[in-house]
């Protein structure tokens, strides 16, 4: 049997777990899956910010051992082996990100003990806390990634549309760089759970039916953050409800075609900036979009307006499916971390230095 290392994803949308199985040299993605959460396990996750201590210990316990449940799981839904296991790389779910704060800070929960004793294989964990302890932003840690797969091919952007939008650049002649370059789907799934009553706007079919409010969204991009030079990263919160309220007549909205148009162009706007201003002229020739956000093809439809000389496709045109990208990414960082090898991007983040990330679990 081909031993394998597991990567485990949940992401800011905080909608599921994705777990992937990848052979890691060479580097092959050989099974995924996601495995929704329930809609109140979700709403205790997006809320956790607000938990008292001892609830979101609870709560760092009980996604552990969900973890754990989910990788038996998905062990027996493609007949795989624990004994194979070589590692596990875990991201967590973050509560919380304050890299700014007077003592830089990030927090993810679901703790890997449960997963080192479900495997019986180690378990790598908590990768953003070392970055930080390096003055650096603790992410995005995806760029190490993407130079891992596409760093000696021609210089191309990957962005991802999760919760928030986070972009690397890669290729020959370009030194990899990547930051949080604004919301992703996280103000356009607000809107729809609210208004709508539906999980998200599912290929973007009602933004379609819709007409941004070029105008304001032209405005909002005159906001710090988006002005700001990276290296920058984003709280999912800091474009959530209360953002959600300020700036776009929320929840007292009388056309919601035309509310996610503006969001959804809000998005592809925010990405269409930070390309415009922070990436080199000689990268700016595809755009390689992975996450939820790729299957809206009113957002794939704005990327192609915004930035009209970029060719935009997405991960599946290389062999990877958009929504195993993460997983398998970390499932890579945890073999690498367990043979005590670099898996950092320092340029991307900020930190002093290039360092293995991860806390192990044996």
């Amino acid at each position: 049997m081909t031993k394998f290392a597991l990567g485990l994803m949940s992401g800011t949308s905080a909608d599921g777990l994705t777990v992937c199985a990848v052979r890691p040299a060479p580097f092959k993605i050989l099974h995924f899956k996601n495995y929704p959460y329930p809609a109140a396990l979700q709403t205790r996750l997006l809320n956790a910010v607000r938990l008292t201590a001892p609830e979101l210990s609870q709560l760092n316990y009980e996604l552990g051992a969900l973890y754990a449940k989910t990788v038996r799981k998905f062990l027996k839904d493609f007949n795989l082996r624990a004994e194979d296991i070589l590692v596990t790389g875990s991201h967590g779910q973050t509560v919380y990100h304050g890299p700014h704060d007077k003592t830089p800070n990030t927090l993810q929960i679901g703790d890997a003990s449960f997963l080192a004793c479900e495997t019986g294989a180690p378990a790598v964990s908590d990768f953003r806390a070392k970055d930080v302890a390096l003055g650096g932003e603790g992410a995005p840690l995806i760029p190490f990634f993407d130079e891992y797969i596409w760093g000696q091919n021609e210089a191309k952007i990957l962005l991802n549309v999760g919760g928030i939008s986070n972009f690397s650049v890669v290729g020959k002649n370009v030194k990899t760089f990547g930051f949080d370059a604004g919301p992703g789907n996280t103000l356009m799934d607000l809107a729809c759970q609210q208004l709508l009553h539906k999980p998200f706007d599912k290929n973007g079919l009602t933004a379609a039916k819709g007409t941004p409010d070029k105008t304001l969204v032209k405005k909002l991009l005159k906001q710090k953050f988006f002005t700001q030079k990276p290296p920058k990263s984003l709280d999912k919160n800091e474009f959530g409800k209360t953002y959600l309220e300020k700036y776009f007549a929320f929840p007292n909205c009388q056309n919601v075609p035309d509310l996610l148009a503006t969001l959804t162009y809000f998005t592809a706007a925010a990405v269409a900036k930070a390309v415009t201003d922070f990436v080199p002229k000689n990268a700016q020739k595809e755009l390689v979009v992975s996450g939820g956000g790729c299957y809206n093809q009113t957002l794939l439809k704005f990327l192609r307006e915004l930035l009209p000389h970029v060719k935009v496709t997405t991960t599946l045109a290389y062999g990877i499916d958009p929504q195993a990208k993460e997983a398998a990414a970390f499932a890579l960082f945890g073999w690498l971390a367990l043979k005590r090898k670099i898996n950092h991007c320092a340029h991307a983040t900020g930190a002093r230095k290039n360092t293995v990330l991860g806390k192990i679990t044996l």
